[in-house]
């Protein structure tokens, strides 16, 4: 991405979406992003639900659609994760 479409972006991290610890798949990816980037994947994993794809037919945030719901607390987390990193805009 770097190199064709950007040469100064900055990577803040690498973090994990649509996760569904139920399959080995996805499990195993997530490992191999530890394995692969380490510090630069982000502790906070997305799980996957059903409200993200609503949020979106919905079109707005999901920390609107569903203020209260796992799905919103991923990306706040996130958002603290970037802070603590000094990475937030």
């Amino acid at each position: 991405m770097r190199d064709r479409l950007n040469p100064a972006i900055k990577l803040d991290g690498i973090l994990a979406t649509m996760y569904d610890p139920r399959t080995l798949h996805a499990r195993e990816v997530v490992e191999r992003l530890y394995e692969a980037f380490g510090d630069q994947v982000f502790d906070t994993i997305v799980h996957r639900t059903v409200k993200f794809p609503d949020a979106t037919i919905a079109a707005v945030p999901i920390t609107e659609f569903a203020p209260t719901s796992d799905a919103a607390d991923y990306y706040r987390t996130v958002a603290r994760e970037l802070v603590s990193r000094g990475n937030a805009p």
